[in-house]
């Protein structure tokens, strides 16, 4: 059975989300408060946490702090800021999943399984910096770099650049991306991806054609189709 922590101030939510976990056989431990967060987190040991950004005594982003300082547990950011930066700031924080209030429940579990899928699937060392000319990638401190400079991305456009230097050379499919980076939730327009291509295509504008590229095959998908390493 798996453990799950939400630490969440707002009673009526934190109650839905502890219905939800138990209906899919989980055990739900509940922290209304950011201070207690730590102590419960390090009492419990769960499988997962559900965080809230805005908590009293503490702040979410000090406890992912504090447990990605000694733990590599899974945490999903829950909250109602929707902007960008806040975004990018979760991520680059370690967390693993981020979600925006008001959200369906449905929603949050899904992504809860996804998570726990990937954290429980052993995982092969590899390299998280990918260098592909000029061009660098680091899939764990979430940036890119073009000539030395910082590239700024959109979270999901970064994400999606980071699955790409992971599989360099492969062709994808507008669904496979949607499936592989968007989510198994995501029910927008398969255009999203094209939006994604052009915005990344943009931003590294100053790449050396010499070196790589994101190449559209006509029938097939994309590629990040790379010359040297």
């Amino acid at each position: 059975m798996k453990k799950i922590l939400v630490v969440e101030d707002e009673i009526a939510i934190s109650m839905v989300l502890k219905a939800y976990l138990q209906r899919e056989g989980m055990e739900v431990v509940q922290v209304f408060d950011g201070l207690k967060a730590i102590p419960t987190f390090q009492e419990t040991n769960p499988d997962l946490v559900l965080l809230d950004v805005m908590l009293p005594g503490k702040e979410g982003w000090d406890i992912l702090k504090e447990i990605r300082e000694k733990d590599m547990c899974p945490v999903i950011m829950l909250t109602a800021l929707n902007d960008v930066d806040y975004r990018l700031s979760g991520f680059k924080s370690g967390a693993d999943d981020y979600i925006s209030k008001p959200f369906v429940a449905e929603e949050v579990m899904a992504r809860v399984h996804a998570v726990l899928r990937r954290s429980s699937t052993p995982v092969v060392e590899e390299k998280h910096v990918h260098q592909f000319g000029s061009l660098s990638i680091d899939n764990k401190a979430y940036a890119v770099h073009l000539k030395g400079e910082e590239i700024s991305l959109t979270p999901r456009d970064l994400s999606l650049l980071i699955f790409f230097a992971k599989h360099p050379n492969h062709i994808f499919t507008r669904e496979q991306l949607l499936d592989q980076v968007w989510g198994i939730d995501y029910d927008g327009s398969d255009r999203a991806v094209d939006l994604a291509i052009k915005r990344i295509r943009k931003a590294l504008d100053a790449w050396p054609s010499s070196e790589g590229e994101i190449k559209t095959l006509r029938g097939l998908g994309y590629q990040l189709s790379v010359y040297e390493n």
